[in-house]
């Protein structure tokens, strides 16, 4: 079906092909004055053709009546009104025909074909009449006045029409495109704020999950020493009331270290402060975010703090001096050239010699241990391996929520790295992890 542009609509709400109601009224009326034009040329056309007045009339109603399927078959309007040019009739069906055809969604060299036909028609009709009538003497003007009338009548009846059409049909499509475009878009932009809406929920998880993690890692160590360092004292109090002195002491630092950082991560829930949260986040990377978004998030921290608190290698030894106080036989190795690395980088190996020693504490109490890193061109790799615990060595039995190993492999994985852990064919325990330099 051909149509203009204006009935291309979604929802119609008029009546058959039309596309609201106030278009049908409208080519109703403009159909009803083409109807009762060309009654009325049917009139001097009957005459000039020795008919019925009756029959002329009739036969002009009848043709100007076409006028109302200009929007359906814009085609057929313009071939009626091409039909009925010799007559003397249609004016008004020839006018509107030719607007609505060049307006519509045909292609351009059946609305040539159509508008030259009905310029030739134009022509050669009004060139006849104006000849007939200064030959009966009803215009004395020259020559020169035929040709001047044929053309100007035949120009003035198929070009305005024809142009503006072409206008009207060019600004609907443009305005459909627009409008289409604009619906697109729309579409886009909600498509866009329901990924948005699952990107926070993921974020907000992943946050959830990372806080859960960095409080772990910061407080099961300390407590884990703690209860280890409560069991010694217990034991050595009556005995050796000197060394049970030094443990409560250990035991009461170390209560402190935990309460403070602690708090600091509870600061960060509970105000939202945006001081301790970038403290924190360059304690440990994000799990989700990878190393280029830890990375740029720590250079950050940098530019805008300056030297941020938080785990280092530095530390690893005050940390395995934590472990030997506590009663654990390790032993510290270190191979390559000592180097500074990235926050993160520093934080994430620092965390998983934490966590391989807490989880000796509570698995392996009395086993002897072997820490070892290795800074190596591109890359810094850690071990942790305990040897098989003595059967008289009294476990300590703390509890164990297994995420230590999961949130481990998580961090280093979000730096791109390699992590394996898993027990040895001697029956102890091997934490190994590999993290690229940068």
């Amino acid at each position: 079906m051909t149509t203009t542009g204006e009935d291309d609509v979604t929802a119609r709400g008029g009546p058959w092909w039309w596309g609201r109601r106030r278009s049908a009224v409208l080519d109703v009326g403009l159909a009803v004055v083409s109807a009762a034009e060309c009654g009325a040329e049917g009139v001097a056309f009957a005459r000039d053709a020795g008919i019925p007045v009756a029959a002329g009339v009739v036969f002009g109603v009848l043709a100007g009546a076409v006028l109302l399927l200009r929007r359906k078959w814009p085609i057929a309007v313009v071939l009626v009104a091409i039909a009925v040019t010799p007559a003397q009739m249609g004016f008004l069906m020839g006018v509107v025909g030719l607007y609505t055809l060049a307006a519509s969604e045909l292609p351009r060299r059946i609305i040539g074909s159509l508008a030259g036909m009905s310029l030739v028609g134009t022509l050669i009709v009004t060139f006849v009449r104006v000849r007939q009538d200064m030959a009966r003497g009803e215009l004395t003007l020259g020559d020169w006045f035929v040709p001047f009338a044929s053309i100007t009548m035949s120009l003035g009846m198929t070009a305005p029409p024809v142009l503006l059409g072409l206008y009207v049909g060019a600004r609907r499509r443009l305005v459909e495109s627009l409008r289409e475009r604009a619906d697109s878009l729309e579409r886009e932009l909600q498509l866009l704020a329901e990924r948005a809406e699952e990107r926070a929920e993921w974020a907000r998880s992943e946050e959830r999950t990372r806080i859960a993690r960095e409080m772990h890692d910061v407080v099961a160590h300390r407590v884990s020493l703690m209860v280890v360092h409560a069991a010694a004292l217990q034991a050595v109090a009556r005995k050796d009331p000197e060394k049970a002195v030094r443990n409560a002491a250990l035991v009461g630092d170390m209560g402190r270290q935990a309460l403070t950082e602690l708090r600091e991560m509870l600061g960060v829930l509970r105000a939202g402060g945006d001081g301790a949260e970038r403290r924190v986040r360059a304690s440990v990377p994000l799990a989700a975010v990878g190393a280029a978004a830890a990375a740029a998030a720590s250079r950050a921290v940098d530019e805008g703090e300056g030297a941020v608190e938080g785990p280092c290698l530095s530390e690893i030894d005050e940390l395995v001096g934590q472990s030997a106080a506590a009663g654990m036989v390790v032993a510290l190795s270190v191979e390559g050239e000592s180097r500074s690395y990235a926050p993160e980088v520093e934080s994430t190996a620092y965390r998983v010699v934490q966590e391989a020693l807490t989880n000796v504490h509570k698995h392996a109490a009395g086993a002897k241990t072997y820490v070892r890193l290795a800074h190596r061109v591109s890359e810094i790799a850690m071990q942790v391996e305990n040897e098989p615990p003595p059967e008289a060595a009294s476990s300590a039995r703390l509890p164990s929520g297994g995420n230590g190993l999961v949130g481990m492999k998580e961090r280093v994985s979000a730096l791109g790295g390699v992590f394996v852990s898993g027990p040895t064919e001697a029956g102890g325990f091997r934490v190994s992890a590999v993290i690229p330099a940068s």
